[in-house]
Order: structure tokens, then sequence, then C-alpha cells
């Protein structure tokens, strides 16, 4: 049960996540690929890019919330191995 609990509140979080990637629209916040694009096209006007993406965000604070749920899955997962750690090392001196 206890390990049921954990995946239903796992997806809680990432439904959370992912519900304002689909519903704001038009935000204002520009990030590093933007600022890239523009610098690119100043010194080459006709570059043309490789490929488009999959899926267009609906706003640009999409990529800030983005790097954020990256972030904050990165450190769950360090977080997660030096607890297993930790708690091997704890077992093993008893």
């Amino acid at each position: 049960m206890k390990k049921g609990m954990n995946w239903l509140l796992l997806l809680g979080v990432v439904v959370l996540a992912v519900l304002p990637l689909l519903f704001i629209k038009d935000s204002e916040f520009g990030g590093a690929d933007g600022a890239a694009e523009e610098a690119i096209k100043e010194i080459s006007p006709n570059y043309e890019p490789w490929f488009q993406p999959f899926i267009e965000p609906p706003g640009g604070e999409t990529e800030s919330l983005l790097f954020a749920v990256q972030a904050a899955l990165g450190a769950g997962v360090v977080g997660y191995a030096v607890g297993v750690f930790k708690g091997r090392t704890e077992k093993g001196k008893k």
C-alpha cells in the first residue's frame, strides 16, 4: 500500500507540473534559447534550423518551469542515491 501511495503522489506532482504547460498561454519570459536564436539571426540572416520542436510550448515561462522540474528531479535522484549509500554504510557498521 505504501509503495502504491508513493506512485500516486509522484503522479500527482507530475500532473501538477504539466497542467500549466497546457493552459498558460502567451507568457512573457524569454530564455537563453530565444537569445541564441536572435544572435544567430543577426550573424547569419539566411540560417535555417536543422529541425523543429516536436511540441511547441504555449508560453515562454514553460521553459523555466521545465528547467525547475528537471532540477527537482535531478536533486531527488541525487538525494535518493546519497540516502541509499548512507543507509548501506550505517547498516554495515552495526
